[in-house]
């Protein structure tokens, strides 16, 4: 049972670090991120949210945390409210062959 845990655990971390790096990738190639960091950013929140966040994206540092939060937010695509903008928009009567 150990290592059932101890190997989903393990697989858990390969798919978050491999989605951290195609997220930084992405954000990358379109010009979010670059080699210079000339920006500062600060606030307050809790060191619970912190702490939860890195244990959940598996990384260490505030800095990587931030980039991948901030790209990841950058990044997202508005398909949720496309969906629903789209609701009505097909006949009732369709014959959907079910």
């Amino acid at each position: 049972m150990g290592a059932q845990i101890r190997s989903a655990a393990e697989s858990e971390a390969k798919v978050a670090l491999t989605r951290n790096k195609l997220v930084l990738e992405q954000a990358r190639a379109v010009g979010l991120l670059g080699t210079a960091k000339n920006t500062r950013l600060s606030g307050r929140v809790p060191s619970e949210l912190i702490d939860a966040a890195k244990k959940r994206a598996h990384v260490t540092s505030d800095t990587e945390l931030l980039e991948l939060a901030l790209s990841r937010l950058a990044l997202e695509d508005d398909f949720g409210a496309r969906l629903v903008g789209r609701k009505g928009s097909i006949p009732a009567d369709i014959d959907l062959g079910i």
